[in-house]
């Protein structure tokens, strides 16, 4: 396989590409923001992995509701399917700079030819943080950007709790004591218990952000300050 030399993996959740549907207005922007990013410099390469959103949510909700007794694995595959559906998308929307197929098995050969390379669900009991995280070790990224629709992560659920106070920095140990130790299916947690594991062994650096926010991004990517949270070893 090529070597590549300046590559940066951008985790989105599922809920910034497509909430309830594709969010059109927001594509829009950030293919603009990523098409100059990467104009800016030709060394540039990015791993796009995009989670299920709205999409994986409503399908395993109707198979929760139908079935209440469905094993945890046929939920998953629901997910992963919605994640292939997003990165599908979004590889569509990229052209030329995505050339190759969306990469759903993390750990197989595959081509990464373009400047841009596509990456979706892999199979249950793994989520698409779990595959960033195996590409960012496979092509030598040092950080991932995760971008949600949070602007950081809380010390608690700031939906349920009004005085969950927002963290600028944490250790992989701070992090997997919020963020347990099981995987579920459909589970929301900024980065979840499984990749985290394997994060922290290898010894990764994520930023968790608003994905919404390409301003905030473009500051990150620069070396700026910015808001959001630095977890790490």
């Amino acid at each position: 396989m090529e070597k590549h030399t300046n590559v940066t993996v951008f985790d989105f959740g599922g809920s910034i590409v497509a909430p309830d549907k594709p969010d059109v207005p927001f594509l829009r922007r950030f293919l603009s923001f990523l098409n100059n990013w990467l104009k800016a410099d030709l060394s540039r390469e990015a791993i796009m992995v995009v989670g299920g959103g709205g999409a994986a949510r409503a399908w395993q909700g109707a198979v929760r509701e139908m079935a209440p007794d469905t094993p945890h694995e046929s939920l998953d595959w629901v997910g992963v399917m919605a994640t292939r559906l997003n990165a599908e998308l979004v590889r569509a929307l990229l052209g030329p700079l995505c050339p190759d197929p969306v990469v759903t098995d993390p750990s197989a050969d595959f081509p990464f030819t373009g400047r841009v390379l596509m990456a979706a669900g892999w199979k249950p009991g793994f989520s698409t943080d779990y595959d960033a995280v195996i590409l960012a070790e496979r092509f030598g990224a040092e950080k991932i950007l995760m971008l949600s629709n949070i602007a950081q992560v809380y010390d608690d659920d700031p939906k349920k709790n009004p005085e969950a106070k927002p963290l600028d920095r944490l250790t992989w140990d701070d992090y997997k004591e919020m963020a347990g130790s099981e995987w579920k299916p459909g589970a929301n947690v900024p980065f979840d218990p499984v990749a985290t594991a394997q994060a922290a062994k290898a010894g990764l650096t994520v930023i968790a952000a608003a994905g919404s926010n390409l301003e905030n991004l473009e500051a990150i990517l620069a070396g700026e300050d910015f808001t959001g949270t630095v977890i790490s070893p």
